[in-house]
């Protein structure tokens, strides 16, 4: 991974959990340098960013802790996704939201046009990117 590479991916990570960045921007931005798909893990407070050729970033992304819901909740889920699209809130109320709803982090799978969302036991549920949203940092 290059320094460029390296920069705008803690640019993003940086820019969506201030608000500064909206999730099409960096979904654009992360595909024009090569990663295909990133993980947020909650507990951990990190995003995982994988490049198509294995490489892989490690960046901190603080957020306010508390407790992970013991069960999983798809729909809760789905509602802050929809509330995300509509920005009706900001990207740590999301992550306060979906914790709430049992999730302990998500793939963005840019190659793939989907996140997948996933609880304690296993459970998950898939989203796929809305058809207006165009991988592009042009957005």
């Amino acid at each position: 991974m290059n320094a460029e590479q390296t920069q705008i991916i803690q640019t993003c990570a940086q820019g969506a959990l201030t608000g500064e960045i909206s999730f099409p921007v960096v979904v654009g931005r992360l595909s024009e340098i090569g990663v295909e798909r990133y993980h947020a893990d909650y507990n951990r407070q990190e995003i995982t960013y994988y490049l198509q050729d294995g490489d892989s970033l490690v960046v901190a992304a603080p957020h306010e802790s508390h407790t992970i819901a013991a069960e999983f909740s798809p729909s809760a889920v789905e509602a802050a996704v929809r509330q995300s699209q509509r920005n009706e809130h900001t990207y740590c109320e999301f992550i306060a939201k979906t914790r709430d709803a049992g999730c302990v982090g998500y793939f963005v799978q840019i190659t793939g046009r989907r996140v997948i969302y996933f609880g304690r036991n296993g459970d998950c549920h898939t989203e796929q990117f809305p058809p207006a949203l165009i991988p592009t940092a042009a957005e």
